[in-house]
């Protein structure tokens, strides 16, 4: 495993294009695009103010910035770096903003989540959605950009409305037996929606197309539950973080079991796939993020400084101002440590709100792989995957850098001798 240089960044904002060949990031109010494979800059962007959101398009030819406190989105090209779109919401305020799965219209929410705004870039019309909920993750499209399935909050009793995002027309609408929906995310299949309730209540709920309930899941009551949510890029697993600093996956065993594309999972795993005739949903396994690792087969790489050889013959003394500060500069380095390993953590502040515990992050590597989890106590705050899964973004509050996998780790790990990084 290897590590690149550290890079500035502001906000967690960085993110790889869909197609893997850029990776973009936010320094205050400046879009730096950078290339994948020699992290040389290639467009640089200035935008009217600090931002505080970016996204890709699907197609990777188009990036968004939000910047929230103005109300505005500016739009970028690649293709060609001189046009640019703006998109002020003037008096309604901007709370979020994302694209479509056509990556040629806009969804913006407004302030206190009164409607949800559709900016078309090709026609240049406008479409309205009403009653979106305030909610950790409200918006979720399918994989095939066919259908949105939209959180709604009426008559203090949550919805889900399902849209067709062709033409923007309701397809389904139905409630669930949620508290206080927290979050709704489909599977990447388009089968199945996963809803999940307020981090008050544990509670996973599993929805068809038609609204139908097709299974709910709770690992434990009267403590804080559910904190994250990923599913597997085949749809064969859902991972579920928890505030108690474990990961539960649950697996879909279906009737009729085909080759299946979770192959290196599976085999990390070990699961024990029961075929039945009709949909399932149980837990397989749990992992946890202790603070000592003791475990001999868990590789923990530790970052080290190292300082530059000086040849001290030609060394002036007292030495000038440059050299002195040249020669203060340190590099650093990452060593495999030993077991048993003492992981350094943030200790969380009990008497605030949403205390800074439990499991953050999911991220499923794109070829099913690897899951990487992040538990709220450590200091690497954000991941984000290559679409290839050889490397990953790490994110800090101020920098950024990237881990590249082995071809030997992942070999390992298809063959069945998985091996677990921290």
């Amino acid at each position: 495993m290897n590590f690149s240089e550290v890079f500035k960044l502001s906000s967690l904002l960085c993110k790889f294009s869909p197609d893997g060949r850029y990776l973009a990031s936010c320094v205050q109010y400046r879009l730096v695009i950078r290339d994948v494979n020699t992290l040389q800059v290639l467009q640089l962007y200035t935008c009217l103010d600090q931002i505080q959101h970016v996204e890709w398009s699907a197609d990777s030819l188009f990036i968004l910035c939000a910047m929230y406190k103005r109300g505005l989105v500016q739009v970028w090209s690649l293709e060609q770096p001189e046009w640019h779109c703006r998109i002020d919401e003037g008096s309604a305020g901007l709370v979020a903003s994302c694209w479509s799965p056509d990556g040629r219209h806009i969804l913006n929410t407004t302030e206190f989540h009164l409607r949800i705004t559709v900016w078309s870039l090709c026609t240049k019309s406008v479409s309205y959605i009403k009653y979106p909920k305030a909610c950790q993750q409200g918006i979720s499209f399918t994989r095939d950009g066919r259908y949105l399935a939209l959180a709604e909050r009426r008559d203090c009793k949550d919805h889900v409305s399902v849209f067709v995002c062709s033409d923007w027309q309701l397809l389904r609408h139905f409630d669930t037996e949620t508290q206080d929906l927290a979050g709704i995310e489909w599977a990447p299949n388009g089968c199945v929606l996963a809803v999940w309730d307020t981090c008050l209540e544990y509670k996973v709920l599993l929805y068809s197309l038609d609204g139908r309930l097709l299974s709910a899941y709770c690992a434990y009551e009267w403590s804080l539950g559910v904190k994250s949510v990923a599913w597997s890029p085949s749809s064969q697993f859902l991972a579920v973080g928890s505030y108690d600093g474990k990961v539960r996956t649950e697996q879909r065993a279906r009737g009729r079991q085909g080759p299946s594309a979770d192959r290196g999972l599976t085999h990390r795993f070990s699961p024990q796939v029961r075929i039945l005739n009709h949909v399932t949903w149980k837990m397989i396994t749990e992992f946890g993020h202790p603070a000592t690792v003791t475990n001999p087969k868990i590789v923990v790489y530790k970052e080290a400084e190292k300082n530059p050889r000086l040849a001290l013959g030609r060394l002036a003394f007292p030495p000038p101002r440059a050299t002195a500060g040249a020669a203060s500069n340190t590099e650093s380095k990452y060593e495999i440590a030993s077991a048993p390993v003492s992981l350094q953590t943030l200790k969380p502040i009990a008497d605030r709100a949403n205390p800074k515990v439990g499991i953050g992050a999911l991220a499923f590597s794109p070829d099913n792989y690897f899951l990487a989890t992040r538990n709220g106590d450590f200091q690497v705050l954000s991941l984000c995957w290559h679409f290839s899964g050889d490397s990953l973004a790490l994110l800090s509050k101020d920098h950024f850098c990237l881990c590249f996998l082995e071809p030997e780790e992942r070999v390992g790990t298809a063959f069945g001798r998985p091996g677990d990084h921290t």
